[in-house]
């Protein structure tokens, strides 16, 4: 797994939900997200804008992608002047819905994406996001983006048999494509700073790479800084400053969230678990996990398993 892959699949927690609605001016509604929530919002007609907690109004037409990665309130209207009513309901809980307001006047339809995030699985790429994550409708630009759009609407307006794993799959993608478009259309290279530079260094990035494919192997800065083909001090000095890590002190966490992973989603024992991520003894492995979550592995894989 490469490195956006392992964000996209790590963050998440429970199945993802989505919706599609009809709005019908005039209209505005406020939204709460529940801690520990990202979304993303997509225009498939019509326009409208984004009121972010913090900030000002962001303008939204057709095909208009917008990504919230941390969780806070927003507003949608087809007027940034429009009085808003708090919606009456919880963020949606089905994987796709449909729904549609009383207005009578031009339509706005919307496509909106929630997912619940564990905080003992959130990459620190996530805290270096800002709030709003907007991605014009550019002729051209990002077509896996615009054509997972496209497909997504289209499972959800006409459910057909397959549709909740095909639906699924696609929101896995959408999350996927909007990640690598933001970071493929920042600044260029040499403005670049923390994860951003990470990403599109190529030295770097193999040394990512390199952890996030086999976290058990017994990397040392000098075996990594070799992949990365750049001498050990310079590796680990670039290395530090772009992803605010030591390279050992990455792999440790990146071995630790691997662990806790596998505790979850499988009944392999603790000590297969630590020999999986590259720990040579369960005793040294229980020490770090502790350290990481604040309790041993077995307890922990119990405290998952009853929540």
């Amino acid at each position: 797994m490469d490195l956006l892959s392992d964000v996209v699949a790590f963050m998440r927690c429970g199945r993802p939900a989505s919706v599609r609605v009809s709005w019908k001016a005039p209209w505005g509604v406020s939204f709460r997200v529940a801690p520990g929530s990202a979304g993303f919002h997509v225009l498939l007609r019509g326009s409208c804008w984004l009121l972010p907690s913090e900030g000002g109004p962001v303008p939204l037409s057709v095909g208009d992608v917008v990504f919230l990665p941390h969780s806070g309130p927003f507003g949608l209207a087809d007027d940034p002047a429009r009085a808003l009513v708090e919606s009456d309901c919880e963020p949606h809980s089905e994987l796709f819905a449909s729904a549609a307001s009383t207005g009578s006047g031009a339509e706005t339809v919307t496509l909106s994406c929630t997912y619940r995030i564990d905080a003992d699985r959130t990459h620190p790429i996530l805290d270096a996001l800002p709030d709003v994550i907007h991605l014009p409708a550019t002729l051209g630009s990002h077509p896996e983006l615009r054509a997972a759009v496209e497909l997504l609407a289209a499972e959800i307006e006409s459910p057909r048999p397959g549709t909740d794993t095909v639906v699924t799959s696609l929101l896995d993608m959408l999350q996927l494509y909007v990640l690598r478009a933001y970071f493929e259309t920042q600044d260029e290279p040499c403005t670049l700073s923390g994860w951003a530079a990470a990403l599109a260094d190529p030295s770097i990035g193999r040394a990512l790479d390199a952890i996030h494919r086999t976290p058990a192997h017994r990397w040392t800065v000098e075996s990594l800084g070799v992949q990365a083909g750049m001498s050990r001090a310079g590796f680990a000095r670039r290395f530090t400053g772009l992803v605010g890590q030591s390279p050992l002190a990455y792999l440790t966490w990146w071995r630790l969230v691997s662990a806790a992973r596998i505790l979850r989603e499988s009944d392999a024992s603790v000590a297969e678990v630590a020999g999986r991520v590259g720990y040579g003894s369960e005793f040294a492995f229980g020490n770090a996990f502790k350290r990481e979550f604040g309790v041993a592995p077995g307890r922990y894989r119990q405290r998952v398993g009853s929540g």
